[in-house]
């Protein structure tokens, strides 16, 4: 694993949140599909009550099949999607409150889902992290042999 390019924006970026990041997600779509990104909605579809499982689940497999360039993941603190995620085999979610984190999670663990704590950041820091998490590349180097390690194989 040597240094990573950015990622492949050719690929839709696969997004999801339960009710409490509802919001947050219609907001973050129409911000990335005003940069010209395509984006694959999972859902929720609506601020009702939803289980984040049911959209954290297709986001991860969405990024694991190379179907998406990465994803985004938004509940009320993060860390309920970026449990799940991290179930799947080749995903390193990270959960980011401030871009400084976000571009921590991109340069040192390669991380290839973003999950974002609604509860703890409004829309226009939300998309401040986006484009530091889109921008920022794997460092790679000392960090390769780290990230190797994450797997449980």
């Amino acid at each position: 694993m040597s240094s990573q390019p950015l990622f492949n924006l050719t690929l839709p970026v696969a997004i999801g949140s339960d009710h409490a990041g509802f919001e947050h997600k219609e907001e973050i779509i129409s911000y990335l599909e005003g940069k010209g990104l395509k984006v694959k909605d999972v859902g929720a579809h609506s601020g009702d009550s939803a289980d984040y499982p049911d959209f954290a689940h297709p986001v991860a497999t969405l990024v694991e099949r190379e179907q998406a360039a990465f994803g985004i993941l938004v509940c009320g603190s993060g860390n309920g999607v970026a449990i799940t995620a991290n179930k799947h085999q080749g995903i390193r979610a990270a959960i980011c409150w401030g871009e400084e984190l976000s571009r921590l999670a991109r340069a040192h663990n390669n991380a290839n889902v973003l999950c974002i704590p609604a509860r703890f950041v409004d829309d226009s820091v939300a998309k401040q992290i986006v484009d530091v998490f889109i921008g920022t590349q794997f460092e790679g180097g000392r960090h390769e042999n780290r990230v190797r390690k994450i797997a449980c194989l």
